[in-house]
């Protein structure tokens, strides 16, 4: 009995027992791709800065990203455009923009502010505002001037037109004198709405921003 029993127990181990699964092959997989960690330049605005309307690489940022990369400047341009803000908007997500750790920024707003006819004073106010927070954070700030159609009165364009004008000189920012300078007003350059540049408007907004940004870089 006990003979069959210590037989029986060798024939359970050595026929019923599972036998181990081989290992898997290792699976290959391709290295991360390595971090972008070029310096960014935040393009702080509106729906001119967002552009609505065109191919998302077709607005001034994106154009602006071709034209340093064809020039060697090391940057990455990062478009934080939302159509639609006012400079109250702008200022209610710096910390969007200063999450980005941008050496330099962009500033374009205003626009929206003027076309509703809102107070100069608090158009100065919330620009002030984040020039001065972007400049505590240690980021290079461009502020880009703009204008209002006659129509608003000269009184009151003409004090929208100095809000730009006297923040860049208390802040000594650099400073774009008219954002759309060769585009506002010309029909071949603007979408439908006669407000807003196309494609090839777009290509002459980022020349004019280039020129001031490339002694900054």
């Amino acid at each position: 009995m006990r003979t069959w029993f210590v037989a029986a127990a060798v024939w359970a181990v050595s026929c019923g027992s599972p036998q181990p699964a081989p290992l898997p092959a290792p699976v290959k997989t391709k290295p991360a791709p390595p971090a972008d960690d070029r310096p960014v330049i935040v393009a702080f605005g509106d729906s001119l800065t967002a552009g609505p309307g065109v191919e998302p690489d077709q607005n001034y940022p994106a154009i602006l990203q071709q034209k340093l990369d064809a020039a060697g400047h090391r940057y990455r341009v990062v478009n934080l455009g939302v159509s639609g803000d006012t400079t109250g908007g702008g200022l209610a997500r710096l910390y969007d923009a200063l999450a980005l750790k941008p050496r330099i920024a962009i500033v374009e707003l205003g626009a929206n502010d003027g076309l509703r006819g809102m107070p100069v004073e608090a158009t100065h106010a919330n620009l002030e505002q984040i020039v001065q927070g972007l400049q505590q954070a240690g980021v290079r700030v461009i502020l880009a001037g703009m204008t209002l159609p006659p129509n608003y009165g000269a009184a009151y364009v003409s004090a929208f037109e100095k809000v730009f004008v006297d923040l860049a000189r208390q802040y000594k920012t650099a400073r774009i004198p008219f954002f759309l300078e060769g585009v506002a007003a010309v029909p071949t350059l603007l979408l439908g709405d006669g407000l807003h540049p196309n494609a090839a408007g777009y290509r002459i907004v980022a020349g004019n921003v280039l020129q001031v940004l490339e002694p900054l870089l």
